[in-house]
This record gives structure tokens, sequence and C-alpha cells, in this order.
């Protein structure tokens, strides 16, 4: 079983670094058009989905995906991939280096595996999280190989937390640590599970921003709280996720829960 897992950690590997190759090229140089979510997509956003989906349906012809840019139908089978080929393409565009390419693996609809590569700061988290699968696998999350694990540190003016673009209204009132923003929902939300930082919160991420790292980051040992009380995972079989968020608050501790919820619950709409 282990080999495998070696062929998926070397595929993932393999197909972010040839794609953030080229990436890098036309990285700060191109244009994008804005979606119907306010997002920014760009045509290095559509060939790099097209490249991970063809990718993995050579390697791997019996596993579905789930992309960004095109397919947005979860599949009938047992595994599937989800990819943000871009994750931060706004970051991209503007040629500031806080982007990555994201790929989850999904067993039976929830993530067993994920693996963010952030080409530009020459970084790559993945990690393996079995949870309740059954499966007989890896367990434990690195960056760039090396074990990685969630701060233990109290809030305090010398930690940070991370916020996204929809969740500056919460400076309105003060708040316990320093804050990020970082412009990449993957990355946001890795940094908690590598102990740069004690929490984040993303309000409306997408799946594909969130299969891949959810893996990660509770493989590392951080809390993941869905604060909408909504039951992530499994996904379900001919569902559409192309337009629900995912309210999210990531700790590196499971007792700073109640400490940060409060603070932050107001970005989870009704």
């Amino acid at each position: 079983m282990d080999n495998v897992w070696d062929t998926v950690l070397a595929f993932a590997k393999d197909i972010t670094g040839d794609v953030g190759d080229k990436l890098l090229v036309d990285f700060g140089q191109v244009q994008g058009d804005v979606k119907a979510d306010g997002s920014l997509v760009t045509r290095c956003d559509r060939w790099a989905d097209e490249t991970l989906r063809l990718a993995i349906q050579q390697q791997f012809p019996d596993h579905g995906v789930l992309s960004e840019e095109v397919e947005h139908i979860f599949p009938a089978t047992d595994w599937c991939w989800i990819i943000d080929p871009i994750d931060g393409t706004t970051n991209f565009t503007r040629g500031i280096p806080v982007w990555g390419i994201s790929l989850g693996l999904l067993y039976r609809g929830v993530p067993v595996f994920g693996y963010v590569a952030m080409p530009p700061l020459g970084q790559d988290f993945y990690g393996y999280w079995p949870g309740e699968s059954g499966l007989e696998m890896p367990t434990g999350a690195y960056c760039n190989g090396r074990p990685m694990h969630p701060s233990d540190a109290a809030p305090g003016q010398n930690q940070f937390f991370s916020l996204c673009a929809r969740s500056t209204h919460l400076l309105a009132n003060p708040f316990p640590c320093k804050i990020r923003m970082l412009g990449s929902a993957a990355y946001n939300l890795l940094i908690v599970g590598a102990g740069w930082a004690i929490g984040a919160v993303e309000a409306t991420p997408k799946i594909w921003d969130i299969a891949a790292v959810w893996a990660i980051v509770q493989a590392a040992g951080a809390t993941w709280v869905a604060l909408d009380d909504q039951v992530i995972f499994p996904l379900v079989v001919g569902q559409n996720y192309g337009d629900r968020p995912y309210p999210t608050l990531v700790t590196a501790q499971g007792h700073w829960v109640e400490t940060f919820r409060p603070l932050v619950q107001g970005v989870a709409k009704p």
C-alpha cells in the first residue's frame, strides 16, 4: 500500500512542479477576467486546469476530477481529485509571490491526501489524513519534506492570525493577535498547520480552495471548524459544488476555538 501512496505523492510533486515552472514564466504578466463570484480567472488558470486534469486522467484513469475552471459536479467514483489550478489568482496577476497549485485526493467523498505547491516561494505542503476511511496509508503532514506541526503558543500580539479579503470587517473589534492577509485561501490556512500562525479564517472559500488543505492541516494536528455548522464531507455524487461557500476557522490548538470563534463567527452568513 505504501507504494501506492509513493506514486500519488510523486505524481502530485511532479505535475505541480511542471505546471508551476510554466506559470512562473507568466507570473505577473497576464490580465484576468472577472467571474460571476467576483474572483479573477486568467488564461493561465484555464491552461493549468486543463493540464492537471489531463495528467490525472492519464495517470489515474479510474479517478474522477472536479476542478475550479471546468467540472463542478462530484462524480460517481471512489477516488476523485479536486483541483485549484491557481489559488491566489489576483496575487498571480499583480506579481505578488503568494499563490499556489492545490490538489486534493478524496476517497468516497472525503479528502485523504492533499498537496499544495507554492512555486514562487519554493514551498510545498502535503499531508495524509485517513480519518475514518479505513484505508491503510501513511499519516502526517510535511512542508518541504519536513514534518510540520501547529504552534502551542497562546494568542498574543506577537502571534499571527490570518484573515481573508471578505473578513476584514472583523477588525472593527479588538483582536488578540497581529493580523495578516495573504491573498491565498490555501496559504492562509496552511500557515496554521505549519506553526507560523495560530489561527486563520476564510469567509467564502469554495471546495477547490479547501479540499487539499482540509487533509493537510488536520494531519498536522490543527483544528478545523465549519463556521456555518454544516457537514462538509463526504461530498455527494451528482451535486454541483460550483457556488457553495465553506466559511472556515482553523486554529493551532483545539482549546483556542472558543477564543476565536466568537470573534470570527460573523463571516458565516445564515
